[in-house]
């Protein structure tokens, strides 16, 4: 007699303590299977290393991979607390396509109403993006721009065929640049919006497991 594999898991990647911190702290009901956080480390290195190595175990070698946290906006108008929904993201070594978008940014509205999404391009850095750099990537299509989604999505699908998403808290943006995340009234309103995705991050899951028709 065989037996059904339960749901394919989620594994939620994100960078920073602090990130980590608003995930574990935030409402953990309404999963649709096995959920696990993982912080990376600081950098596209980092995720790459972590990323690989925990999908290469069975626990998660079928996870669905969404990557979070905070990033810089790149386009006049944002502010921290927005939220950035990527259509794809993409860094030197390649472009990967998400899927959900249209569904995370509909429950992102749901969820978090008030709260402006924005949806595009995800562009990876191997540093902390400032001053006319953020001009020129946004000139390249970009609307945001962080250190470890690119990295998280490309070692994701690299590893196996697998739903991948990523959804970023805007922590800084071109009129508000912070020097320091959580020191600033920036970086605490991007904590505690952080806090609040999770459901977002359930539905969107509950979602891809569904069969293709």
């Amino acid at each position: 007699m065989s037996t059904r594999p339960g749901p394919a898991p989620l594994l939620i990647a994100c960078a920073l303590g602090i990130e980590h911190l608003a995930l574990r702290t935030g409402d953990r009901g309404g999963a649709g299977g096995p959920v696990a956080v993982l912080r990376t480390g600081m950098g596209p290195r980092a995720a790459e290393q972590s990323v690989t190595r925990v999908l290469a175990g069975p626990p998660l070698a079928r996870a669905a991979v969404l990557a979070t946290g905070f990033c810089a906006g790149l386009a006049p108008g944002m502010h921290p607390g927005d939220l950035v929904v990527a259509e794809e993201t993409r860094d030197p070594r390649g472009t990967v396509p998400c899927v959900g978008t249209e569904l995370l940014v509909k429950e992102l509205a749901r969820t978090l109403p008030g709260r402006t999404v924005h949806t595009g391009p995800l562009t990876g850095s191997d540093h902390v993006v400032r001053g006319s750099e953020r001009s020129e990537l946004r000139a390249a299509g970009a609307i945001a721009a962080d250190m470890e989604s690119a990295a998280t999505l490309l070692s994701a699908v690299r590893t196996g065929a697998r739903p991948v998403a990523a959804v970023r808290v805007v922590v800084d943006a071109p009129e508000h640049e912070l020097v320091r995340i959580g020191t600033v009234r920036g970086g605490i309103t991007a904590f505690r919006v952080l806090r609040s995705v999770l459901p977002t991050f359930f539905e969107w899951h509950r979602n891809v497991l569904l069969p293709r028709r």
